[in-house]
This record gives structure tokens, sequence and C-alpha cells, in this order.
């Protein structure tokens, strides 16, 4: 199904017009990511019996502004990274402008996938404004200028950390999780699946932080680390060992969570123990 999902994504980029543009924003969307945000939306929605494949323009969606956000992450601007996903970040392959402008075309485009998500114009329009409030200024895009303003910060606590990961990482896993819901029908269920949300984000991101300082960039298909650039992390306000504990104690959380809602959770609670046990 995943293999069927990523011939997808490859026949969207191919529908546009070609250009620079559309080659750097192909070539960012095809590279070897996890599609972990498609892969949990495809969970919620089969677990409330819907097919994957009506899940497949809002995952779509997602994808497209998650990569949006990684290539204009990696922006001398911003985190300055060379490498991503195992090979060389969109600005290093083409140039700081087309990369910028491959950012704009995906999070553009992810749009129209979103206004195409669903037959019923009430979910799709749900799906539309998920989306918009996930990669906003109150989510996404304020957790990223939170993380910017805590560079070089010595006064860094661990609450303004779980803030700032709260909007960077977790709103981008609360929206397939509220997605699915939107999709099958279960609107009454979406205030848990937003806690949900939020804890497996908080727990990918302590995650992160661990395996920035325990694998090498080869490893990582990514430049390491954000010591680098003097980020404070949950292993430099807690230590490793205090680091792994809380990330352990998160994905339990979480885990314990999932149980209790009301759906098949099998291949939910799968997706989770891999991403508890990824190696980068």
């Amino acid at each position: 199904m995943m293999n069927e999902f990523e011939a997808f994504l490859q026949r969207q980029c191919r529908l546009l017009k070609h250009s620079e543009v559309s080659e750097a924003m192909e070539y960012s969307l095809m590279g070897k990511g996890k599609r972990l945000r498609p892969q949990l939306l495809f969970a919620v929605a089969e677990g409330y019996g819907l097919s994957a494949q009506a899940g497949f323009m809002a995952a779509g969606a997602l994808e497209m502004m998650h990569t949006y956000s990684l290539i204009h992450d990696d922006l001398p601007a911003m985190d300055n990274d060379d490498y991503r996903r195992g090979r060389k970040t969109c600005h290093k392959q083409f140039n700081e402008a087309t990369a910028i402008l491959a950012g704009d075309g995906l999070l553009t485009q992810a749009f129209a996938l979103a206004a195409n998500s669903s037959n019923d114009p009430v979910k799709a329009l749900k799906i539309v404004k998920e989306l918009a409030s996930a990669g906003g200024a109150e989510g996404m895009i304020l957790g990223q200028i939170k993380d910017l303003e805590a560079e070089n910060s010595q006064a860094v606590t661990l609450e303004q950390l779980k803030e700032v990961h709260l909007y960077k990482t977790g709103c981008l896993f609360t929206a397939p999780l509220v997605m699915g819901a939107i999709l099958a029908g279960q609107d009454a269920a979406i205030p848990q699946w937003r806690r949900i949300g939020a804890l497996m984000g908080l727990a990918f991101q302590i995650q992160d932080d661990i395996l920035d300082v325990t694998k090498s960039s080869k490893e990582l298909g990514k430049s390491a680390s954000d010591l680098d650039n003097k980020k404070s992390t949950y292993v430099t306000l807690l230590g490793l060992g205090q680091a792994q504990d809380a990330m352990t104690e998160v994905y339990r959380q979480t885990r314990d969570a999932i149980r209790q809602m009301n759906l098949d959770t099998q291949r939910l609670i799968a997706i989770l123990d891999a991403m508890e046990f990824r190696q980068y």
C-alpha cells in the first residue's frame, strides 16, 4: 500500500508544469522519508473501517507540507544543513532561490490536495482547516520561531522546550490522526486524538535529540547535530540517561492512550513500536 502511495505522490509531481522548481519539489518530496504522517492517517482511517486509499489526498497534503518545512528548515537562514534523507538538501542540490520556491510550491500544492481530500465538501473543508492550523502561525511555524529564539539561549527550561516541540513537531503528528478521524466521520474522538498526537510528537522529538548525539550523520542521513547550533535539547537539559527515560515514559503514555480509543488500534500500535525502536 505504501508503494501505491509513493506512486501517487510521484504522479502529483508529474502533473505539474515542468520547471526547475517542479524538479526541486519532486527531488525533495520523493526522498527516502519515513512517511510517518501518511502512515498514521492510514492507520486511523483503516482502524475506523475506511480504505487507506480514501486518505491518499489528505496524506499527500500532509507529506507536501512536511517536506516544504524541511526544505525551509535546512536553509542557511534556519538550520543551515547540507544533507537530508541521505542526500544533499534542496538548496545544496539546486540553489537557495529554487529551494525557497520549491518549498512555497509544495505548501500551496498541499492545499490543492487537501481541498480534494473528500467527496464530502464539509469533510474536505475540515481537512483544509486542520492543515492550515497545523502548519500555520499558531502551529508548526510558531514552533519554528520559538526554536530559533531559543538558539544560543542559556535560560531555556524544560517546559519551554516542550512548548517548542508541541508546536514544531507535535502539530504535524496530531494532524494525520485528526484527519483520519474526520474522513471516518468520527469528530467526537478528535480531542483524544489531539492528546495522542501531542504525546507522539514529544516522544519523537526527544528521540531525535537522543539520536542526534548517539548516531553519526551518515547513520541519520542528515547533518548532525543541534549541539553544533547551540540548541537546547532534552539531552543537554536532562543528560542522556534521563532523556532516554523520558522518551520511554512518553511512548508508554502514548501507547496507553491509543489503546483506549474505540477502533482497531493494531496497525497504529505497530507504527508506534517501529517509531520507538528506530535508529534514524
